[in-house]
């Protein structure tokens, strides 16, 4: 499979399968599968609450023999309310005792900002830290400290602006990721420029769209991004599916992909089965991409793809706290780095 490679030949398969809000007794066998027909590479995060589960289902499926430890990437999360420097390694090896694995592959702060140690979901401004209170430096230095004593092999962000990355540029260790929203709907341009040029992967969380967010979040006949025409007119032309077409389109843009499912047909059929093998097919990945690169974005960029065209993040408890401690700064300013 294709991947990305770290300055120290470390390589992160550029698909993986997320794990955001998958139901307990579904997650396990989603990843089992998804390991089965070829997947290496699981996105988890300790906030999503099925961490022991996932890592019920890699030690069985390790132990069949199927794959080992060195051939799978797996990243986790650091949640808000373990911002503390002390704190950071302690949340770690809480999501390592979960996951039955010795280290990470690769550890993000989930969110840049910080709340505090009681509090999981704010709903007030006393829930947070301030920054003078709770730099960002400091809960770097922790996520360093996991690296130097092996916990994880590789650290980086989620959900961080450029500001914010910016205020990193000094520290021992750099930001290796940005894991962020990012799909045609939200194409993030600024960011992939920024993080190109400072060599910082960026995986797309997502990448099918945020259609599955709650309903009162979204806009009234709001698009759906898998029955979007451009898309599926490009897939008709392929022989393949909406998904298949968005994920590639995101991965010719030099990103990891995420994408979520717990069923076996989606895991199977939707997404991974025609990267796998399309190299295999007649349909060339080199067109494919192309079409999709061209074809698709400047589509995007021209049309908007219909009204209602929104960016929102997907806890959104957390977002909808956020922004009313925050009145300057809406939810677009969050996801684009503005604020």
């Amino acid at each position: 499979m294709q991947s990305l490679t770290f300055n120290n030949n470390d390589k992160m398969p550029i698909l993986g399968l997320g794990t955001w809000k998958a139901e307990p007794g579904a997650v396990g066998k989603a990843v089992q599968e998804a390991v089965r027909i070829g997947y290496r590479h699981i996105d988890c995060a300790a906030i999503y609450g099925n961490e022991a589960e996932i890592g019920k289902a890699l030690e069985d499926i390790m132990q069949t023999g199927l794959v080992k430890r060195d051939e799978l990437w797996i990243t986790s999360k650091l949640w808000n309310n373990a911002h503390a420097r002390e704190e950071v390694s302690i949340a770690l090896k809480k999501t390592l005792a979960d996951l039955r694995l010795d280290y990470l592959d690769l550890y993000l702060i989930h969110w840049q900002v910080a709340t505090r140690p009681e509090v999981i979901f704010p709903r007030k401004a006393d829930d947070f830290f301030s920054l003078a209170e709770m730099p960002l430096n400091e809960t770097w230095a922790g996520m360093e400290d996991c690296v130097e004593s092996g916990l994880a092999k590789h650290i980086g962000v989620s959900n961080f602006s450029i500001k914010k990355i910016e205020a990193l540029s000094s520290t021992k260790i750099r930001p290796e990721v940005n894991q962020i929203e990012l799909h045609p709907y939200l194409q993030q341009e600024e960011m992939l420029n920024y993080c190109k040029k400072h060599n910082i992967y960026l995986t797309a969380y997502s990448p099918l769209g945020s259609g599955d967010r709650p309903e009162a979040m979204k806009a009234a006949n709001e698009p759906s991004l898998l029955e979007n025409s451009t898309v599926v007119n490009i897939a008709q032309a392929h022989g393949c599916n909406a998904a298949q077409v968005l994920l590639k389109w995101a991965i010719e843009r030099g990103t990891s992909v995420i994408p979520k499912s717990t069923t076996q047909t989606l895991v199977v059929g939707d997404v991974a089965s025609a990267l796998f093998e399309v190299a295999h097919q007649a349909t060339p990945l080199k067109n494919l991409g192309q079409d999709v690169g061209g074809l698709l974005t400047c589509k995007v960029n021209a049309t908007k793809l219909g009204n209602g065209i929104i960016a929102v993040l997907n806890e959104n408890f957390f977002i909808q706290s956020f922004c009313s401690v925050h009145p300057d700064g809406c939810i677009d300013c969050l996801i684009t780095g503005n604020f």
